[in-house]
């Protein structure tokens, strides 16, 4: 397998949709994310492989802020990983998603193997996280919220940036809209104890 795409492939306005002749397997489709890192890669449940390229700056900062403070907490309780925007799952529907920060816990992580760990694990963390760009499509990013909610995801965070307001999803189907980026959220439940501040996302 080579990292060159072939000519074949079509392309669509949103970003790279790739139609793969026949099938990858999950390491064939793991190798191609590897030799491919200039993107971020992900493959939805009917196995299209879509190419997102790299965020900016200002995206990736506020990225960063919501990982250090997940990777504080993690570090303090030892409860789990913390997974970045290059991270990828394996969700039940069979599609591989890269939310820009996760976390899933020990005990999701007890049942898999040290190689499915090292690679795109067939688990859903408990937590995902998803900061619109200013390319990012907002109707896409709510149904991709809506994916993970539907695939064992138990809170899930949307942080639409062009309109100033975060939404909540929750495991019993609930949607909670918070406008402005001031206050704290709080990882209820499913993230006990940790609070991040909204004001590291202006």
């Amino acid at each position: 397998m080579t990292a060159v795409l072939p000519n074949s492939f079509q392309r669509y306005l949103e970003d790279w949709a790739l139609q793969i002749p026949g099938e990858w397997d999950d390491d064939q489709f793991f190798e191609f994310c590897q030799k491919n890192k200039q993107y971020r890669i992900e493959r939805d449940a009917n196995g299209i492989v879509h190419l997102m390229p790299p965020t900016g700056l200002e995206t990736g900062d506020k990225n960063s802020n919501l990982n250090a403070d997940l990777n504080f907490w993690k570090r303090k309780n030892n409860n789990g990983k913390v997974g970045d925007s290059s991270t990828g799952y394996k969700l039940p529907n069979g599609a591989t998603r890269s939310p820009d920060a996760s976390f899933i816990s020990n005990e999701r992580l007890s049942s898999l193997t040290p190689e499915q760990i090292r690679k795109f694990p067939p688990a859903s963390p408990e937590f995902a996280a998803e900061i619109r760009s200013p390319s990012d499509s907002l109707s896409r990013l709510k149904e991709k919220m809506q994916e993970y909610i539907e695939n064992d995801v138990l809170l899930a965070w949307l942080f639409d940036m062009q309109n100033e307001c975060v939404y909540i999803y929750r495991a019993d189907g609930s949607i909670e809209v918070k406008k402005g980026f001031d206050g704290i959220l709080s990882g209820e439940d499913v993230l006990s104890g940790f609070e991040f501040d909204l004001k590291w996302m202006k």
